[in-house]
């Protein structure tokens, strides 16, 4: 029979020994293990963040608790219709922004006469955005603009279309302002729901 090394372990009359002892440094490594899991969660995969302004309304309103995935991203690139939170190099480190995208790299995103277009080589002629799952039909897209976005930028939009600094004024994004994906809407409770799904379909 091969030979095994022996396992550092307490043997079961150790156990009885030192039953206090035992317990209580398995507690010990089970909270700094809990400790780390915590940690890592809340900054490295999962942080909360509080909705502040009107942009997004009226699916985001004021003070509602949002709970924003970072780790999907390192996995795949963002899609349409994502909704994101994001920095702006233009804006104070602390300014964080939430937006939805509409626009994927190396698209051209046309907006006239109160609608969005999008240009890619699915849609070498153009394809209207179908927004009518998160916006009324009343709703439109003020600004005209036209913008060919690069291999790492994202085009994003405020779903309070008449009342958001977005990319129509403050130009396309780049990939690393993306903080990560609004994940879960915690608050208030009677609006709580899982966020991450596709709105988009073009």
């Amino acid at each position: 029979m091969d030979d095994f090394a022996p396992d550092n372990l307490l043997a079961p009359e150790d156990l009885k020994q030192y039953p206090l002892k035992v317990f209580f440094a398995e507690l010990f490594k089970v909270l700094i293990l809990g400790a780390f899991a915590v940690v890592a969660i809340r900054y490295f995969i999962f942080k909360p963040f509080v909705v502040k302004g009107a942009s997004m309304e009226p699916n985001f309103h004021e003070k509602e608790y949002l709970i924003i995935d970072e780790l999907s991203y390192r996995l795949h690139d963002p899609r349409r219709g994502d909704i994101v939170v994001l920095r702006h190099q233009g804006f104070d480190e602390k300014d964080y922004f939430l937006k939805r995208i509409i626009g994927l790299p190396n698209e051209r995103i046309v907006i006239t006469g109160g609608r969005v277009k999008i240009y890619n080589k699915a849609n070498a002629e153009g394809v209207y955005l179908d927004e009518s799952l998160y916006l009324a039909s009343s709703i439109l897209t003020f600004g005209d603009t036209d913008v060919t976005l690069t291999g790492d930028q994202y085009f994003v939009l405020g779903d309070n279309r008449p009342a958001s600094l977005d990319s129509r004024r403050i130009g396309p994004i780049p990939t690393f302002d993306i903080v990560g994906r609004a994940f879960f809407r915690g608050w208030p409770l009677d609006r709580l729901e899982v966020l991450a799904k596709q709105y988009i379909r073009q």
